[in-house]
């Protein structure tokens, strides 16, 4: 059995307007000016008071701040203009890994366990993932709770085991994890970033994706052998 674990934000959904929209209304919030553009999306996989105490710093108002994050983009994401796309082939690259017996998949994300329901609710995505992973369930990544907790749960070997993500900290995670770091590079980091975490391959659109994939799915398990 293999387990193919992915990231959410920037890597299946385009969600960087409503995050940096958010972000100003937090800081807004409690009289701060704004981080730019750059250090708002740098922070993205994170969970949100790991992001805010890498924002605003150790001394920051960041209970004030997650919680104005959190009462903004609730506001901002009922508005049609703030929609959060799926990345061009995400969908299929999702249907097509279904499709295969020995493949599950799982999410490991920095979004809140509600956040992650809506988005299945959303894309009708339901029977989908065998294991989710959110921010609630877990230490903020780098650390490798997530993917040792979504092993656990789809009975997975570290060897079978893959994360896709487009930050560092999807790439460190997976170093820490003992798993396969695959790097997307339309996301929200450098794909410099990626790299320097120990990335072991970078691909640049979901039909690379498929094909990194489908290449480590082919390949027989070590403990199988």
């Amino acid at each position: 059995m293999k387990l193919v674990i992915f990231d959410v934000d920037g890597t299946l959904v385009d969600s960087q307007n409503i995050i940096v929209a958010a972000q100003h209304m937090a800081f807004a919030a409690v009289g701060l000016p704004p981080p730019t553009r750059e250090q708002a999306l740098s922070i993205v996989g994170l969970s949100l008071p790991e992001a805010f105490t890498v924002l605003a710093g150790a001394d920051g108002p960041i209970e004030e701040l997650v919680q104005a994050y959190k009462d903004g983009f609730g506001a901002l994401r009922t508005d049609p203009a703030n929609a959060e796309p799926l990345f061009p082939g995400a969908l299929a690259c999702l249907q097509a890994l279904r499709e295969q017996d020995e493949v599950l998949l799982g999410i490991a994300t920095g979004k809140s366990r509600r956040g992650v329901v809506r988005l299945l609710e959303q894309h009708g995505w339901h029977d989908v993932f065998a294991t989710i992973q959110t921010a609630d369930d877990a230490p903020s990544k780098p650390h490798p709770a997530m993917i040792h907790q979504a092993m656990r749960e789809t009975g997975a070997e570290a060897q079978d085991t893959v994360m896709v993500g487009d930050s560092s900290f999807d790439m460190a995670m997976a170093r820490a994890a003992g798993v396969l770091p695959l790097g997307v590079s339309w996301g929200f980091q450098p794909v410099e970033a990626l790299v320097a975490a120990g990335a072991g391959h970078i691909v640049h659109s979901y039909g690379e994706l498929d094909r990194a994939l489908g290449h480590f799915l082919a390949q027989p398990s070590p403990s199988a052998a």
